[in-house]
């Protein structure tokens, strides 16, 4: 069962003792309880004594813990482990030994050949133009390049309060300067008003950010409707869409939104990490984020970073011929069964609009026990999920989002499905929720 006879904040220092035992050979086990040197082992350098033969599994655990068998990955919405296909990618372009595509040498344009086949890969995956496609190092990157491209054209921004850290941080900053921002509410299901993100323009608004859908409880926004209503009070204001936690879970037609510019993470769906895109609307251009070169049509200088491009356009292959729909479609599967077994348990509540939801994740406000404990219960269990709580980073904040909607911003748990759950991820999840959540309140009582 997990926790093991521990109160809930003994529960959380596992993770600090299991680091501190390889820095130092004086701190408790991490798995045992016991002191590391009361198993037989042979001594370390320095003082104290490793526990014999573990703490080389331990270190090997901590660098890699899903190499450990039986684990269950339920953290999709955070990273997607990369598809075959990618890697396939990649490593073909990491053995051609491709040169600088900006080059005129053969090398040079064979590289440029597959950098501009990657580049198409992902405009039809997302209804662009290859033109509109500029890769950057990822949905960060790209937000701060939107961000900072808009302050140019005005000293005014608009956000929604549900934003990504990304946006709402790159936003304060310029507020910090000379640049003034307005924060719009959502309801309790984390939806904005249409109509109070037009009514927020200012006549110097250089930008509206709107994201696809939230990165925590998953709800989906009325985007077109926004961007709409915000050209109707102001054609020319700039509208930024933050599709990172939607791309690869929903279609998505950047040419039918009428959005300005489009953030995009590959690592979101299976792609390698270190790579996304900002699409940018033909005809529209930005004072660049990142300059020292013409890479990128002069849009983002710096040498492009080929073999994660290539995986990139793979990722965006691998949705071609309905591929997009029938992982949604059975992502849509799982969170269901996810949400019905864990409503079953008393003291959980859904978070999130409750149909206009992205397929992959469901966010659950659990009572009584912090999420620190739980999450920990379940990595014990062979699960992996995350928390918008003040867990993520191990501070003391609560999450914006959920403060935002009116919920109680310090205790839920987000579980996450992606194209490489199995129906057995889903019930190791769900019964190992259930059983944690028994343990955790038996101890408290």
């Amino acid at each position: 069962m997990p926790g093991g006879g521990q109160s809930d904040s003994q529960i959380y220092s596992d993770r600090r003792l299991a680091h501190a035992a390889l820095a130092r050979g004086d701190q408790h086990h991490p798995c045992s309880g016991l002191r590391v040197g009361e198993r037989d082992g042979p001594a370390r350098r320095g003082g104290g004594v490793a526990c014999g033969g573990h703490a080389g599994r331990l270190r090997h655990r901590l660098r890699n813990p899903c190499a450990v068998t039986g684990r269950h990955y339920l953290d999709h919405a955070s990273t997607s482990p990369i598809r075959s296909e990618v890697l396939a990618a990649m490593n073909q372009w990491w053995a051609a030994g491709h040169a600088d595509p900006s080059r005129m040498h053969a090398e040079a344009l064979t590289a440029r050949y597959e950098i501009e086949q990657a580049r198409q890969q992902v405009a039809d995956c997302f209804g662009a133009h290859s033109r509109e496609v500029v890769f950057t190092s990822g949905a960060t990157e790209s937000i701060a390049a939107a961000v900072r491209g808009a302050s140019y054209r005005g000293a005014h921004q608009v956000l929604s309060a549900v934003e990504h850290s990304a946006v709402r941080l790159s936003v304060e900053r310029l507020a910090a300067g000379d640049h003034r921002n307005t924060v719009v509410g959502v309801d309790s299901t984390g939806r904005v008003d249409p109509a109070e993100m037009a009514a927020a323009i200012e006549s110097d608004t250089g930008a509206v950010h709107c994201q696809w859908a939230n990165h925590e409880v998953g709800t989906v926004q009325l985007v077109s409707e926004v961007i709409a209503a915000c050209r109707e009070r102001s054609p020319d204001v700039l509208i930024h869409v933050d599709a990172a936690a939607a791309a690869g879970h929903a279609h998505i037609d950047f040419a039918e939104t009428g959005a300005d510019l489009m953030s995009i993470s590959a690592h979101k769906f299976g792609g390698p990490p270190g790579i996304g895109a900002l699409l940018v609307r033909r005809g529209l251009r930005l004072v660049p984020l990142l300059e020292g070169g013409d890479q990128e049509r002069a849009r983002r200088a710096g040498l492009e970073n080929g073999a994660a491009i290539a995986g990139f356009g793979a990722a965006c292959a691998a949705f071609e011929d309905g591929g997009l729909e029938q992982e949604a479609d059975r992502a849509r599967v799982h969170t269901d069964t996810l949400r019905s077994r864990a409503l079953g348990i008393e003291g959980i509540e859904p978070y999130g609009h409750p149909t206009q939801r992205l397929p992959h994740l469901v966010c659950l406000g659990i009572a009584d026990v912090e999420p620190q404990a739980v999450l920990i219960a379940l990595d014990r269990a062979g699960v992996a999920a995350h928390s918008g709580s003040s867990c993520a980073s191990e501070s003391l904040e609560p999450s914006p989002v959920l403060e935002a909607m009116g919920v109680d911003a310090h205790h839920s748990l987000r579980l996450s499905v992606g194209w490489s759950t199995t129906d057995e991820d889903v019930d190791a999840a769900a019964e190992g929720l259930r059983d944690a959540l028994a343990e955790l309140r038996k101890l408290r009582s």
